[in-house]
């Protein structure tokens, strides 16, 4: 059996780790020469690059998918990644699966993925993932472990284009957790709630509207049938480091189409959950989220804590949504993953003898949250584990 050794170097991901579609192409990996990348180089040294895989035809047949890769994680740096004590040599993707679940199944921390992840450059939109694909554990330049990508024969029309369509691609995380969270808007950015257009009045000076009243907003520009959300602006978000309001809670009212543009435009209710009022404000009903980040930790430093939680639950368990008080202001893009530590508790001193003298326990690691949307000052995230019950006040940081 293959000996299949650690990473032995970070990468440094704000140049090499996998951006958003757009820019894909110009931040593909190629693991193994991990030197290439440090300091501030512009480009890689191409005569440091490792030879890509062999071609599948010439490679040699891959051990059967039922034999995992043994390691001994224990003995790597907890700076490097380190392989899955029981990591297939080879997976099919299948539907429904998540990149975070893949990258668990061949790394014990997740978010080391582009570090051991072979993009091919000869495929088109290499960094994309489909069911059908198969992935390989192999070993790279200098005995390091890669995983290689070979596209599914049932998908391939040419050597780089596919029948299957982008929608079809492995989304990072689960997305109908996030599109029902960005579909009916629970939080606003600070900006946000002051600049959106607004809701100056019911039609017949009814008070309040309900399905099938028709409403006028300010500052409206859409064509005609254009969709928006209704939101009542909340209690505010304060940053519990400096006491500033850096958002707003938004409780969702209604759902609305646009009848007629102009500003005032007239817009019918065609959905309602609570009553909507004048002041309410409209956001557009499209997804803004990117479909094809991928974990990976932030290269600086970031220390935050959650500040809400959606659906006003107390303990926050894995895959529900939270907002911290960092954003794009402090390095955090879509796809970083932080640690979540649960806050210690404080405890009487029972050798005291006084119920007053209290002994401060320290912060446990209890969770890992993925950022996948990001303001200036909060970001939106998703808890993808949770150990133990975590809550608001909990701190966020480095993985």
């Amino acid at each position: 059996m293959l000996d299949y050794q650690r990473v032995t170097a970070r990468i440094d991901s704000r140049q090499c780790a996998l951006r958003p579609l757009g820019r894909a192409l110009a931040s593909i990996l190629i693991i193994g020469s991990v030197t290439a990348c440090s300091g501030n180089k512009a480009t890689r040294d191409e005569s440091a690059m490792p030879p890509p895989p062999p071609p599948a035809q010439e490679a040699a047949a891959p051990a059967p998918a039922e034999s995992p890769v043994t390691t001994t994680p224990e003995a790597a740096p907890a700076s490097q990644p380190v392989l899955n004590p029981s990591a297939p040599r080879q997976y099919v993707v299948q539907r429904g699966d998540t990149l975070w679940d893949i990258a668990s199944k061949f790394l014990r921390d997740p978010w080391y993925w582009p570090e051991i992840w072979y993009v091919n450059p000869q495929i088109e939109n290499p960094h994309l993932i489909y069911p059908g694909d198969t992935l390989s554990l192999g070993v790279g330049a200098n005995g390091q472990p890669i995983v290689s990508l070979t596209r599914g024969a049932d998908a391939r029309l040419s050597p780089q284009m596919r029948a299957s369509p982008l929608a079809d691609a492995i989304k990072a995380i689960p997305y109908e957790v996030i599109a029902s969270f960005m579909s009916k808007p629970s939080v606003l950015e600070k900006n946000q709630a002051k600049s959106l257009p607004y809701v100056v009045a019911v039609r017949d000076q009814h008070v309040v509207a309900g399905v099938g009243n028709e409403v006028y907003a300010k500052g409206l520009t859409a064509d005609q049938n254009a969709r928006f959300n209704i939101v009542h602006v909340g209690d505010p978000l304060v940053d519990p480091e400096n006491n500033d309001t850096v958002g707003y809670q938004g409780i969702y009212t209604a759902s609305a189409r646009v009848e007629r543009p102009g500003d005032p435009s007239k817009l019918v209710l065609t959905e309602s959950a609570r009553e909507t009022r004048d002041g309410d404000r409209l956001i557009g009903d499209s997804l803004d989220v990117p479909l094809d980040f991928v974990p990976h930790a932030p290269e600086q430093t970031v220390n935050g804590r959650i500040m809400s939680v959606i659906d006003g639950v107390t303990n926050i368990g894995a895959f529900q949504v939270v907002v911290v008080n960092r954003g794009s202001r402090n390095g955090l893009e879509p796809g970083h993953v932080l640690a979540v530590m649960q806050r210690g508790e404080k405890v009487r001193d029972p050798t005291s003898g006084s119920i007053t003298k209290k002994v401060q326990l320290p912060d446990e690691r209890a969770g890992t949250f993925m950022v996948f949307k990001t303001y200036d000052r909060i970001s939106y995230g998703l808890i993808m584990t949770a150990d133990h019950p975590l809550h608001v006040g909990d701190a966020v940081g480095n993985p």
